[in-house]
């Protein structure tokens, strides 16, 4: 159909918005509360535009007609939007040098864009306390511009329905239902709510103090050890391209915030799959609880506790790769270099605000010892090394130390979804047919989509696999296994949308085409490893043998086995 926009003679595609249309003809229409699929109401008003006959109007949720004259950008139009701003304005804190979203805040640019230089109206700001209820995420109710955008994302994105508007008018606030706090209800903490928020109401609780004091005390043995996912997109934080792998330079940049130890979680991913395909053998052998669900992603495990616990025996038992290394770190370590586990800390680096959830678990701890003691987000790694003077493009290259440092490419893919799934066929082909696979790649579990299925043969037996791609896609899944429409023998869920990549602790923005050069780059980092299979890293092969014993052994599953708990929905 053809419209007319500022006096131009377009065709558009019909069944869209305005706003849309106007972008696919290269005229930007400024936006505050709209994120395109999820979040198109109206609410901010800074999409204003004029439609003749029809006045003022919001381009993201206009629908476009046939003839429809658009005009996008006029005096009145600039001042509407300028008004409406300012008074978004009036009620959000004037506080930008101390937060944490200072030049990188959509509410701040827009104020730069269109030209905000007072706010005329009186400050009026709310005087809700922080919730800072849970290890993961803190909500500040002050800066709050009640876009509704993580309300979206909670909902359409993710199925977990934590975040409602409570209230009306200048009233209104957004928070869990009637105003409750983030712990007291089935939130999985996996932080989608924070890439959502324009502004910084939402954001991790953050740990870096707490981590600097570790390092600061003389009678402390700090170890870190850095998720797979964290090396493909820290480089953001400095300039680079996502999806640009600085992995050496970020162990140079570890050291120099002077931690004694640099390690690779990626060890323990190797070691995860060890350990869960043998599980997944047993179980097929032995008739178990099938399908064998992955335990890797913590918000995918506080999900299932709170909205399926009747299926939390096919959970695997196996702790996440970050838990298993804390727990190795605190056992074999600290026994071969003599020093007493209460005297070691063990820091994460990790893509996901839900690992710090996962760090203070009851059931995360051996012997009165926990396996993880501070937990640090890829953002909170930026701040640390920026505050301390690391120019981190700048050092030389440096190695993860020995023994925890040694992997494959196999644990490295665990950052991208269908990674998990793609380790452990590797592991479990080999180990069950004793055969060496030919081709490594099994492309058939890689992508975006929501669920992904395939089959592979192995020693005559089909199993069946599927790959959930967000927290959002899961409960039709299982849906269908419950009611008999789908046999899987083996199911991966990543709670957030691309897996690891995409995790809550991410460089802001984190968007698909994002999402897709962060993957790419972990699966350069595979084909780029001279092994690619985690069970032949010769360290693991080594520590069962010296140490734990049997793969899946009473000593293995002491350490590295955990259990769930079901919790209330509400």
């Amino acid at each position: 159909m053809e419209v007319i926009i500022d006096g131009q003679n377009f065709e558009v595609k019909a069944n869209q918005t305005v706003l849309k249309a106007a972008k696919e003809k290269g005229i930007k229409i400024p936006t505050l509360c709209y994120l395109k699929d999820i979040n198109e109401i109206g609410a901010c008003r800074i999409c204003i535009v004029e439609i003749e006959g029809q006045g003022y109007q919001t381009a993201c949720t206009f629908p476009v007609s046939e003839g429809l004259k658009i005009t996008t950008n006029s005096p009145e139009i600039r001042r509407l939007r300028r008004l409406n701003l300012e008074l978004i304005l009036a009620n959000h804190p004037q506080d930008c040098l101390k937060c944490e979203r200072n030049t990188n805040c959509e509410l701040q640019k827009l104020s730069k864009d269109l030209g905000i230089e007072k706010v005329r109206f009186t400050q009026e700001t709310s005087d809700y306390k922080l919730d800072k209820t849970t290890p993961s995420i803190v909500r500040d109710y002050s800066k709050c511009i009640k876009c509704r955008r993580c309300v979206s994302v909670c909902e359409k994105v993710q199925g977990v329905k934590a975040l409602y508007p409570n209230q009306r008018s200048s009233k209104a606030i957004i928070s869990p239902g009637y105003k409750q706090v983030l712990k007291d209800v089935a939130c999985t903490y996996c932080g989608q709510c924070i890439h959502a928020c324009p502004v910084a109401a939402i954001k991790e609780i953050d740990d870096t103090e707490r981590v600097w004091q570790e390092l600061s005390n003389e009678n402390k043995h700090v170890v870190i050890q850095i998720a797979p996912a964290v090396r493909v997109a820290l480089g953001e934080e400095f300039g680079l391209d996502p999806g640009t792998p600085i992995t050496e330079k970020l162990v140079t940049a570890a050291r120099r915030l002077g931690f004694d130890k640099i390690f690779d979680t990626v060890f323990s991913a190797d070691l995860t799959i060890v350990e869960e395909g043998n599980e997944l053998l047993s179980r097929l052998q032995n008739d178990g609880p099938l399908p064998l669900f992955t335990s890797c992603s913590p918000g995918w495990i506080k999900y299932m506790e709170h909205f399926h616990s009747d299926l939390l025996p096919h959970l695997s038992s196996c702790k996440s790769p970050q838990q298993m290394f804390g727990a190795l770190v605190k056992s074999y370590y600290a026994e071969t270099k003599n020093i007493a586990p209460e005297d070691i800390v063990v820091v994460s680096v990790m893509p996901c605000t839900a690992k710090k959830f996962e760090a203070t678990r009851e059931e995360m701890e051996v012997d009165g010892n926990r396996d993880v003691d501070l937990v640090l987000t890829t953002r909170e790694l930026a701040r640390m090394l920026k505050v301390s003077g690391v120019e981190l493009l700048d050092l030389p290259v440096g190695e993860f130390d020995d023994p925890l440092g040694i992997t494959t490419g196999a644990g490295d893919i665990f950052g991208v979804t269908g990674g998990v799934m793609e380790a452990a066929l590797r592991t479990v082909y080999e180990k069950v047919t004793n055969d060496e696979l030919e081709r490594l790649d099994f492309t058939q579990v890689r992508g975006f989509e929501g669920v992904r299925e395939a089959s592979v043969e192995l020693d005559g037996q089909k199993v069946n696999v599927a790959v959930i791609n967000g927290l959002g896609n899961v409960d039709e899944v299982l849906a269908a296994i419950k009611d008999g429409k789908k046999e899987y023998h083996f199911v991966e869920v990543m709670t957030c949308p691309g897996g690891c990549v995409g995790g809550g602790g991410q460089p802001i923005p984190t968007n698909q085409e994002i999402l897709s050069q962060r993957g790419a780059g972990l699966y350069d980092i595979d084909q780029s490893k001279k092994i690619r299979k985690s069970h032949e890293n010769p360290i693991i092969e080594e520590i069962y043998q010296s140490y734990l014993g049997q793969i899946g052994g009473e000593k293995a599953h002491s350490l590295l086995h955990t259990t769930y708990q079901e919790r209330d929905q509400y």
